[in-house]
This record gives structure tokens, C-alpha cells and sequence, in this order.
């Protein structure tokens, strides 16, 4: 199979893209990370950028993601609002997954508010439904 050779093919399976659990709020509309590819305290967002930004990038198909390698002496995420507000995160010295769940509370939907979009995405008005509720009694 082509699709599973590589470094660490299990990025590219769709169960893998699926499994994410940080969908971006509405407002964020461009989200970049900015690392350099040397550097012991850079080493949590280069494997940031391995292993979570593919299923982000899956996940958030509406929010333009960029990424600038060797461009500042210290690493950090930036999110750009709909509104034109910044928000700035510093992320100097943190592993992937204190990145990652650091932005699942701060940019990310709760669980609430994905249950419910995800009910409504299934709710789907169809004319052969008939019963208490339907169009048809």
C-alpha cells in the first residue's frame, strides 16, 4: 500500500484524522504555529506539528493553517479572529500534549457545543418521516 510508507504512516489513516478532539470556535479564521527546527526548547512544537497538526488540519477545513520554520528565537502560536483580535500563546519549553490540551481549553468548542452540532447535523428533515413532530401526521 503507498499510502503506508514513510515516517509514522499511521498519520495519514482517517481513523487517526478522525480522532482529534479540538475543532476550532467560529471566530478563529487563520491559525499558525512558529518553530524552529533546532533547539531543545523547540522540540514539543516541532512534535506538535508531527503528530497534531494533520487530524487540526483535517478537523478544521474552514480556518487557514501556517506554518514558519526558523523565523524566531522562540516558539509560539498565534490565532487570528474574525474580528481582527490576536491571540498570542507561548509555548517555550511545553510537550505536544500540554500544547494540545492547552489549546483544546482556550481556541477549542467545548464538548456541549460539538454534541449539539453534531445532533443537529443528524436531525435531517426528511418528507418519508411522518409522526408526532413531522411535517406529516
Amino acid at each position: 500500500m503507498p499510502f503506508m510508507k514513510g515516517r509514522a504512516p499511521i498519520r495519514r489513516t482517517m481513523q487517526y484524522l478522525e480522532a482529534s478532539k479540538l475543532v476550532f470556535k467560529d471566530e478563529v479564521k487563520i491559525f499558525t504555529v512558529n518553530y524552529n527546527t533546532y533547539g531543545d526548547h523547540h522540540k514539543g512544537t516541532r512534535e506538535f506539528v508531527f503528530w497534531y497538526l494533520p487530524p487540526i488540519q483535517f478537523k478544521n477545513s474552514n480556518v487557514q493553517i501556517c506554518t514558519f520554520k526558523n523565523l524566531t528565537p522562540s516558539p509560539f502560536i498565534k490565532c487570528y479572529y474574525d474580528t481582527g483580535r490576536q491571540m498570542l500563546i507561548d509555548v517555550h519549553n511545553r510537550t505536544k500534549e500540554e500544547i494540545y490540551d492547552h489549546l483544546v481549553k482556550v481556541v477549542g468548542k467545548t464538548k456541549e457545543v460539538l454534541e449539539a452540532e453534531t445532533l443537529a447535523r443528524e436531525k435531517k428533515d426528511n418528507p418519508a418521516n411522518f409522526g408526532v413532530g413531522c411535517e406529516k401526521s
